[in-house]
Formats: C-alpha cells, sequence, structure tokens
C-alpha cells in the first residue's frame, strides 16, 4: 500500500490562547500521550512546535506523519486532542518532497 507524507498545522485558537498553561496541560499531555502512543504503534511521524527566534513560543505546532490518503489522513488527525477538544485552528495537507534527504521519502 503507497504512502504519503501529510502535514497538519495548527495555532490556538483565541480562547484557548487565553487559557492559563495550567488550564491547558491536561489536553497538550493527552496530546503528547497520543502521539507517542501513534508512534509506538508503528506510525511514522514527526511532531513539535515552533518557536520565535529567541525561542518563544507561541507560533503553532506542526505534525508531519504518513497516512495512505488525503481522507485517512483527515480522519486519523480528527483524533489528536488538540482537535478534539477544540484548542486549534489547524489544516491538513499532502506534503510532496521534492528535494532534500531520503529520509522520509
Amino acid at each position: 500500500q503507497s504512502v504519503a507524507w501529510f502535514v497538519k498545522t495548527e495555532t490556538f485558537t483565541a480562547v484557548a490562547a487565553a487559557l492559563s498553561v495550567e488550564q491547558r496541560r491536561p489536553t497538550l499531555e493527552a496530546h503528547r500521550r497520543w502521539v507517542a502512543d501513534e508512534a509506538a504503534a508503528g506510525r511514522r511521524l514527526r511532531s513539535g512546535y515552533l518557536v520565535d527566534g529567541d525561542r518563544r513560543p507561541g507560533g503553532g505546532g506542526l505534525l508531519m506523519f504518513e497516512a495512505s490518503s488525503y481522507a485517512d489522513a483527515l480522519a486519523w488527525v480528527q483524533n489528536d486532542p488538540m482537535i478534539r477538544d477544540g484548542l486549534v485552528d489547524w489544516q491538513v495537507q499532502e506534503w510532496i518532497p521534492v528535494s532534500g534527504d531520503d529520509v522520509l521519502a
């Protein structure tokens, strides 16, 4: 079965951004557990967050992962607690690599 790489980008909603770190923590921890469980189950992925020139977070998150189709990617990513709990505005796009290392090919 052929697979492709997909990218989910996200930023906190205005409501989520207004929450304290403590209020967001349960969903962030659930998100980290979900990512770790999915990786342990064999899904190829990379997950992280974006920072500015002073390494301050706030630029959102990035999740790169393999899926067999756009529909499958969309269905899978909607299990992410960050999405499920409505903390982020997000989108999914297929990524078609055209140059670079073969690591992600």
